[in-house]
């Protein structure tokens, strides 16, 4: 300012009317503007405001603040995400509150992927196509670990976080902090060295990949493939907490185990010390409950035993007594036998007697049933019906009239004697 200028000449501006003449050129100079960029820190407030920076996507260092409220960002038909190349239309604009430049949006589209996520997915394809993310390869984590490792910056909050958590989760777990840089160019080459000095040590079980959140720039450290393969080739278990639940890295698929958070990272490698206690506690009073049991059962046969021991005359007696069962039954055996050998002799005696009985009452009714036969078959029966026969007088039977002629002496015998005969005439019967 120049003191000799009158004070009448001079304009005092004052700050919100700097600002609103400012943001008015700006208006009036750029109405309404398509800018093309990638997005970085990009948030969601709860109002439904969206806010992030736009960059040059070949990596100028130039950024510009944005800003999209939420009816512009209701009309969105894709969720927007660090890296993403995007085309916005809108207003460039002045925040009094807080003298910044900002644009704000009212239309966004998408125009392609960033160059760093571009080269994101490319590596995770390569290294995928390798095998570095085959769950084959991943390996449990030891379930009681003595000590466990961090990797991480020891000026950054993710380490605070796992201290914390360890402190309160698993007190009795040691710590060992592998210091190293996790952000900007020198980052990748000191997180392979804090993770080949682990190894080399081997003085931890578990090791934890941990850092804060980010934009996909503040973590690509953990997207570079020196440290992806350091993480995939380390012989110790390695659990990764880079970022926010939503973040994911390439150490994120190549680590034996991804955590949302560094505080998540430490709840899984340390298991609760007061879950263990609980667990010791119970196995402590199934010991105790089945100790009381088997010490019940052999006191009870401990007392059953003394009991024996104590009155030794019982068991005598009880042997005396088996001693005279068996002598008596011993004394009682032959008589026994002979008795009941005696008895089957009697029961035996009768059979053959009346087995010969059944045998001639069977005999002499078959004698009768012939003889019967026999008188039916007797010729003299018939005779006595009435009946004759001839013979030819020396006792030859004559059968047929073919042997008859007139004249000739024949005999015929009857029932009571026989009489001579002579033939008169000779009929024969006609044929049938």
């Amino acid at each position: 300012m120049d003191g000799r200028e009158p004070a009448s000449n001079r304009r005092v501006w004052g700050v919100a009317g700097l600002l609103e003449a400012v943001s008015q050129s700006l208006a009036d100079r750029f109405s309404v503007v398509v800018v093309g960029g990638e997005i970085a820190g990009f948030t969601r407030a709860a109002s439904g405001h969206c806010y992030f920076g736009l960059k040059d996507a070949d990596g100028q260092a130039a950024s510009l603040r944005c800003a999209m409220f939420r009816r512009a960002a209701a009309m969105l038909d894709f969720a927007p995400a660090d890296g993403a190349l995007v085309e916005v239309r809108g207003r460039v604009a002045v925040y009094e509150p807080r003298g910044e430049l900002q644009f704000v949006v009212e239309a966004m589209r998408r125009a392609g992927a960033g160059t760093l996520y571009e080269q994101f997915l490319k590596l995770r394809a390569r290294l995928a196509a390798e095998g570095l993310f085959d769950d084959a390869a991943k390996r449990p984590l030891p379930p009681l670990p003595r000590r466990i490792g961090v990797v991480t910056s020891t000026a950054g909050a993710a380490l605070h976080d796992v201290l914390t958590a360890l402190a309160r989760r698993a007190p009795q777990v040691e710590v060992v902090v592998y210091p190293s840089l996790v952000q900007g160019a020198e980052a990748p080459p000191a997180l392979v060295n804090a993770l080949r000095l682990a190894n080399e040590r081997a003085e931890v079980d578990v090791l934890l990949l941990v850092r804060g959140g980010g934009s996909l720039e503040d973590l690509w450290a953990f997207n570079d493939e020196r440290v992806v393969r350091a993480v995939a080739q380390s012989a110790l278990p390695v659990v990764c907490g880079v970022g926010h639940e939503t973040d994911v890295t390439l150490c994120d698929l190549a680590a034996d185990l991804r955590a949302p958070t560094p505080t998540a990272a430490a709840e899984l490698a340390a298991p609760s010390r007061d879950g263990l206690l609980q667990h010791l506690a119970s196995l402590e009073r199934g010991l105790a409950i089945r100790l009381e049991h088997r010490l019940q059962t052999l006191g009870q046969r401990l007392d059953r035993l003394a009991l024996r021991l104590s009155r030794p005359s019982d068991a005598l007696a009880r042997q005396r007594r088996l001693l005279d069962l068996l002598a008596q039954r011993a004394a009682a055996a032959p008589g026994r036998r002979l008795e009941l050998q005696r008895q089957r002799l009697e029961h035996l005696a009768p059979r053959p007697a009346r087995a010969l009985a059944e045998a001639l009452r069977r005999q002499g009714a078959r004698l009768d049933a012939l003889q019967a036969r026999l008188q039916a078959l007797d010729p003299q029966h018939v005779l006595a019906r009435g009946y004759a026969w001839l013979d030819d007088g020396q006792g030859g039977a004559i059968t047929s009239v073919q042997s008859l002629a007139p004249g000739r002496e024949v005999r015929a015998v009857l029932a009571d004697g026989s009489a001579d005969m002579q033939v008169q005439r000779v009929r024969h019967l006609p044929p049938r």
